[in-house]
């Protein structure tokens, strides 16, 4: 077999979670359910902030760009496995390989800085009240991400320009569910120390430096909670940043599990059913987590549904 082109015919082939053609439709029904939830969730969290006008707040306007990030990021994966799993095809193409790269890159690291901008937020909020809302400025935070887009979109852009120089066997096996870089690095049939070099550089950079942010953000926070002299202002200052360190965790605990997971073993089944939590169930869970410990968030989801519900009858009353 010789190596392939950078041409439309080449294809690689994702070996998916499972081989057992009688777990397909199981896991179809599995992830279509969860991917579901994951976009209605955020979307009705997305909603549900732009229809309250007590909402529009900093902390809730990046909340808002952290489940747009969720859907495009689910949106990246899940639906070009739920098409493999309903045709019994392996198949992806190499653009449309190399897009699943750019766009996981994209909405991964989005993640990774959005939850750092919002760490951010929660120091200003609780240790300088006074001048928080000339602190974060709709300039500001409307600054803020488009900094962490611009950031995010150079460095997959330069992941993909570097994978774009190398060449692949046609229909080369991805021991993956997706294309996820660092798998198609390891297939590649010329040599990818450059790739590596920059990969190695990028995740340090991406990993280290948010999470050095959100530790010293917090580290802040905890400082000037315990010089409250009042337990209920300690309480309610602290549950603002509740849901925040619940996603957090959750995002760093199931990432931190998928690395540890390639390092501990090599089959490449466990590392991908490792990955699932942080591409798919952390995503579908972070609407549930803001929504149940926010009160602001619960009522303006139920306005919004039971805004949703009286309308078909209010429709109904004017048509009759």
């Amino acid at each position: 077999m010789d190596p392939g082109n950078h041409s439309g015919a080449a294809q690689f082939l994702l070996r998916g979670l499972s081989d057992d053609p009688a777990l397909q439709p199981l896991l179809f029904g599995l992830f279509l359910a969860m991917y579901l939830a994951a976009v209605l969730g955020n979307l009705l969290l997305i909603l549900a902030v732009g229809a309250d006008p007590r909402l529009h707040t900093p902390m809730y306007f990046f909340l808002s760009n952290l489940s747009l990030a969720d859907i495009c990021f689910t949106s990246t994966t899940v639906p070009k496995m739920l098409v493999n799993l309903q045709t019994q095809s392996k198949a992806i193409s190499y653009v449309g390989c190399l897009t699943q790269v750019y766009l996981f890159i994209i909405f991964a690291g989005l993640d990774t800085l959005l939850l750092t901008v919002m760490a951010y937020d929660r120091f200003v909020a609780i240790c300088h009240p006074l001048h928080y809302m000339v602190i974060m400025s709709p300039r500001l935070c409307g600054l803020l991400v488009l900094v962490c887009w611009f950031f995010i979109f150079w460095d997959a852009m330069v992941h993909v320009l570097l994978i774009a120089q190398l060449t692949f066997y046609t229909g080369t096996e991805i021991p993956h569910f997706f294309c996820e870089l660092d798998y198609v690095l390891k297939v590649a049939c010329s040599d990818t120390f450059i790739n590596n070099i920059y990969l190695y550089v990028t995740s340090a950079i991406l990993g280290l430096v948010p999470a050095a942010g959100i530790l010293c953000s917090y580290s802040q926070i905890v400082s000037s909670l315990v010089k409250m002299s009042s337990s209920t202002s300690k309480y309610k200052a602290f549950s603002t940043c509740g849901s925040h360190l619940c996603v957090v965790s959750l995002f760093y605990g199931t990432g931190l599990g998928v690395y540890l997971s390639s390092a501990v073993t090599q089959s490449s089944e466990k590392s991908s059913v490792a990955s699932v939590m942080y591409t798919v169930v952390t995503p579908m869970l972070n609407p549930f987590i803001y929504s149940m410990r926010n009160k602001d968030v619960k009522g303006a989801l139920g306005k919004l549904l039971s805004r949703a519900a009286s309308r078909p009858l209010w429709v109904s009353g004017l048509s009759s």
